[in-house]
């Protein structure tokens, strides 16, 4: 019996998704689910959802909770993190005095001011768990969701000498949406895909071994195409390869979108898809699941019905490849950048092919990203690096610095107004960044 750890269990609707996933490969069905959170009523909710997705595919699968994490992690051959360290009322400061400064942010838990100090409150949580895995089931294979995704990841690979890569949905969902575009079957694309989390790209795209690209470039001519996802078509009408991430997170990511109101207006306000790139998205869905997450959880586990039908997680599809049936699988994953792509920093984190297989975990030569995609994600990757330091080094003038060059920072604020910002965004957040100099 294989055990499969998650920590941060209580994020119901992915733990839910991924447990499914998981027992649904018949190598894993008899699987060990031990699910850890601090918060004990989250974790009684989601034992309950786990057993009823058991007991409806009839699977012989061992469901445990804990709120102990060296009990969790006790002989555990793989650890999913998908933790969240400080909750809305914390979060909402890395949104709302950005703001103060003319720094309009959709998301905010990736780079920029916001992702950097979310980075700077959740590397030690991270880290701890990761010498609990050093300690308890150092051979596990360990997959991150937590965001953002390359600054932790980065920090968690350098400190530690774990078989770990960061898991994005973006990959696989954007492929899946521009095979819609064009009206092809999603099983007869293939593609290689390379950058950073976030902002990766598809640097091919093919249906049925052909190039795909001039079929999307047609369906940009449809408005109902092009105003699904505004910010990201028109990227790709301008840099000619189709970013991963949605509009509203690209939005946030240069300085070509976000930087006067009627830039808003224009590109982040109307778009049909999930997110266009609304002020405070996210943080506005925290704050309404403050209050509403338990009637959600409640009515799910009080309907007879149970779709056990696998998803497209990634995560259940490593673990099978690795210690399952051992079928190997390709997926994209952030790894530091040791010769994988060549016009990158080497070192930082990237977002590139990896093959699982019974061997473990291999990134894969994506070679070259084209220069114009180079430049702009060379430019994130960069500003994380300093990110890295900064926490690394406790040091809050490579913080600044960091902050100083995001691109929607710089267009919008001075660099003394980055400063005050930034002293603004560390006494906010006292409580967890107490020891910098």
């Amino acid at each position: 019996m294989k055990k499969i750890t998650f920590i941060g269990a209580g994020s119901f609707g992915f733990t839910r998704a991924l447990v499914r996933d998981i027992l649904s490969f018949p190598a894993l069905s008899n699987s060990h689910i031990c699910l850890m959170d601090i918060n004990q009523e989250r974790l009684d909710y989601i034992e309950k959802a786990c057993k009823k997705i058991a007991a409806a595919g009839s699977y012989p699968a061992k469901i445990t909770a804990t709120t102990n994490r060296a009990e969790a992690l006790d002989g555990a051959d793989g650890v999913v993190i998908t933790v969240l360290q400080g909750g809305p009322q914390v979060f909402r400061t890395d949104i709302e005095i950005p703001k103060k400064y003319g720094i309009d942010t959709n998301v905010g838990d990736t780079r920029g001011p916001s992702g950097i100090f979310r980075f700077l409150r959740t590397a030690p949580l991270l880290l701890e768990i990761c010498r609990d895995i050093e300690k308890h089931c150092p051979k596990a294979i360990v997959l991150n969701y937590t965001n953002p995704m390359a600054m932790l990841c980065r920090a968690m690979q350098e400190q530690t000498n774990l078989t770990l890569s960061g898991l994005c949905h973006s990959v696989q969902g954007t492929a899946e949406m521009l095979a819609f575009f064009i009206g092809a079957d999603p099983a007869d694309v293939t593609y290689l895909c390379a950058g950073i989390n976030h902002q990766a790209f598809y640097l091919n795209f093919k249906v049925n071994g052909e190039d795909a690209y001039p079929r999307i470039r047609e369906a940009m001519s449809r408005p109902e195409i092009l105003n699904m996802e505004q910010v990201r078509n028109e990227m790709f009408k301008h840099l000619d390869y189709y970013p991963t991430e949605s509009s509203g997170h690209n939005s946030e990511y240069n300085a070509w979108f976000r930087k006067r109101p009627d830039l808003i207006e224009k590109y982040c306000t109307h778009g049909t898809g999930w997110n266009p790139g609304a002020y405070a998205f996210i943080l506005n869905e925290y704050l309404e699941r403050e209050d509403s997450w338990k009637d959600e959880i409640l009515e799910w586990l009080e309907d007879d019905e149970e779709d056990i039908e696998r998803g497209g997680e990634y995560a259940a599809y490593i673990f099978n490849a690795v210690f399952g049936d051992r079928t190997p699988f390709e997926f994209n994953g952030n790894v530091r950048n040791f010769g994988l792509i060549d016009n990158l920093p080497q070192g930082c984190c990237v977002e590139v092919p990896v093959l699982a297989s019974a061997a473990g975990l291999r990134p894969i030569h994506a070679g070259a990203l084209p220069p114009q995609i180079a430049l702009l994600t060379s430019v994130s990757a960069q500003i994380e690096e300093l990110a890295v330091q900064g926490y690394l080094e406790r040091d809050k003038r490579k913080v600044f610095q960091a902050v100083l060059f995001d691109p929607l920072t710089a267009a919008v604020a001075s660099m003394q107004e980055i400063q005050d910002m930034v002293d603004e965004m560390f006494a906010a957040n006292k409580d967890y960044l107490a020891d910098y100099t």
